[in-house]
C-alpha cells in the first residue's frame, strides 16, 4: 500500500474524510427509521425519502459543477460541510421542539445529496493538486480502505446507539461529524491559487461539458457506463436482501448487520493490495481482470438460503466482491483523475456522481417493483445475471497517445508543501 508520507496537508485532507465518513456511516437508514418510528411513515414515504435524496439533489447539483470549476477548492468543501452541518442539525432541533415532519426530512436529504456531489467533486480535483501524480493511488487507496473501514464500524456502532438513546442520536453525530470535516480542512492552511479560466465567458453548454467530455473520451466512456451500471445493480438489490433476509429466511438483525458488515475486510485488503498490483500487471490488466472477477459475485446472493450455511454463503459472496472493489475503485479514480484536464475535471466528476446517484435511485425504484412482480429472490438474480455482462463495458485497450494535459503532473508545488 505504501506507509511513505504524503505530507502533512494530505494527513489534514485525510483525517476530515475519515471523521466524515465515519460520522455518514454511523448515521446509515437514520433517515428511514426516524421516519418508521417517529413520524410512522409507510413505505411508500420511505421510498420517496430513499429516492428523493438522490434524484431531485443529483438534478440541483447539476449546475453546481460548472459553478464550482474555476473556484478554489476548498472553501467550497468547507462551505459543502457546513451546508451539511446546518441541514443535518436542524433535524435534532425540529424533533426536541416536536416540529420534526415528513417534509423537513425530504428536505435535508435533498440538500445534503447536493452537497455531497458538490464536495466530492471539488475534493477530487483539491486532491489532485495537493499530491504529485505518482502518489496518486497511494492516496486514492487510503482513502478507500477509510471507506471499507468505516463501513465495517459505522452501521453495528449506530445501530446500538439508535437502541440506546434513540433514532435522532446519530443524525446528531453525523451533523457534527461535517462540523470537525470543516475545522479539518481549515487547518490544511496554505494558499491555492484561484484557476483561471481560458477561452469563452460561462455559457449553458458548461452545464454539459463533463457529459460531454467522458462521452468522448475512448476509454473514459466505458468506465463510465461500467461503474454507473455496476454501483446500480449493486445498491438496487441492498433493500430485496433485507427484504428477503429479515423477513422469509429469519435471519436475526444482528446476523444481517454481521453479513454485510464483516466482509468490509475486504475491501481493506483490496486497496492495500491495489498499488502492487498495478506495479506489477500494469494498470489496464488490473482494470480489466479485477472488473471482470466483480462482476461475478452478484448472482450469488439468490441463492441465500435460511440457516448457517445461508449467513456463510452472504459472507462469502461479500467477501468476494467487496474485495474486488477494494482493488478496482482506486484503480479506476486515480486513472480519471489523471485523465481529465484541470479546466474540465470538476464538472466531468460532478457529471459521473450525477449519473451514478441518479441512476441508482432509478433502479432501485424499477428493482422494487421487479421484486413486487417476481419476488425478492427472482430480482436480486435478474441482477446478477446482468451483472454478468458488465465486464463487456470496460476499456478493451489502454491508449498509449493520452493527452499530454491530462496526464501531466497537475499538483501545485505550494499546495504540497
Amino acid at each position: 500500500m505504501g506507509r511513505r508520507s504524503l505530507g502533512r496537508r494530505f494527513g489534514w485532507l485525510w483525517a476530515a474524510y475519515a471523521t466524515s465518513a465515519f460520522g455518514t456511516r454511523l448515521a446509515f437508514d437514520a433517515f428511514p427509521l426516524i421516519a418508521v418510528l417517529v413520524l410512522h411513515a409507510g413505505p411508500a414515504e420511505v421510498s420517496v425519502l430513499a429516492a428523493a435524496g438522490l434524484a431531485v439533489g443529483a438534478v440541483i447539483a447539476v449546475p453546481l459543477g460548472a459553478w464550482i470549476e474555476f473556484r478554489r477548492k476548498r472553501p467550497v468543501m468547507v462551505a459543502m460541510d457546513l451546508v451539511r452541518f446546518v441541514a443535518l442539525a436542524s433535524v435534532p432541533v425540529a424533533f426536541a421542539f416536536g416540529l420534526l415532519g415528513f417534509a423537513q426530512l425530504l428536505v435535508v436529504s435533498i440538500v445534503v445529496g447536493a452537497a455531497d456531489i458538490a464536495f466530492q467533486a471539488a475534493s477530487g480535483a483539491y486532491l489532485r493538486a495537493l499530491v504529485a501524480r505518482e502518489d496518486l493511488l497511494v492516496a486514492n487507496g487510503r482513502f478507500e480502505s477509510t471507506a471499507w473501514t468505516t463501513t465495517m464500524l459505522g452501521p453495528p456502532l449506530g445501530g446500538a446507539a439508535i437502541g440506546l438513546f434513540g433514532p435522532v442520536t446519530t443524525v446528531v453525530a453525523d451533523a457534527v461529524s461535517y462540523l470537525l470535516s470543516a475545522a479539518g480542512l481549515r487547518a490544511i492552511g496554505g494558499d491555492e491559487p484561484r484557476p483561471v479560466r481560458s477561452g469563452a465567458p460561462p455559457r449553458g453548454r458548461d452545464l454539459v461539458e463533463g457529459w460531454r467530455y467522458v462521452l468522448g473520451h475512448p476509454v473514459l466512456r466505458p468506465l463510465f457506463f461500467n461503474t454507473v451500471l455496476v454501483s446500480g445493480l449493486i445498491m438496487a438489490t441492498a433493500p430485496l436482501l433485507a427484504v428477503l433476509m429479515l423477513g422469509p429466511l429469519g435471519f436475526a438483525p444482528w446476523q444481517y448487520g454481521l453479513a454485510f458488515a464483516a466482509p468490509c475486510v475486504g475491501g481493506l485488503i483490496g486497496a492495500r493490495l491495489s498499488p502492487g498490483l498495478v506495479g506489477r500487471f500494469g494498470r489496464h490488466r488490473v482494470v480489466r481482470v479485477v472488473g471482470a472477477l466483480r462482476a461475478c459475485w452478484l448472482v450469488g446472493l439468490a441463492f441465500v438460503h435460511s440457516g448457517t450455511s445461508g449467513l456463510v454463503l452472504v459472507v462469502v459472496v461479500e467477501l468476494g466482491l467487496i474485495t474486488c472493489m477494494g482493488v478496482f475503485t482506486p484503480v479506476f479514480a486515480t486513472y480519471r483523475l489523471e485523465q481529465v484536464p484541470a479546466d474540465r475535471l470538476v464538472r466531468t466528476l460532478s457529471a459521473w456522481s450525477i449519473t451514478s446517484k441518479a441512476t441508482i435511485a432509478v433502479m432501485t425504484a424499477l428493482w422494487g417493483l421487479l421484486a413486487g412482480l417476481t419476488g425478492p429472490r427472482t430480482a436480486v438474480g435478474i441482477a446478477g445475471l446482468l451483472m454478468l455482462a458488465t465486464p463487456f463495458l470496460l476499456p478493451r485497450h489502454e491508449r498509449a497517445d493520452e493527452p499530454g494535459p491530462a496526464v501531466e503532473d497537475t499538483a501545485d508545488p505550494g499546495l504540497r508543501r
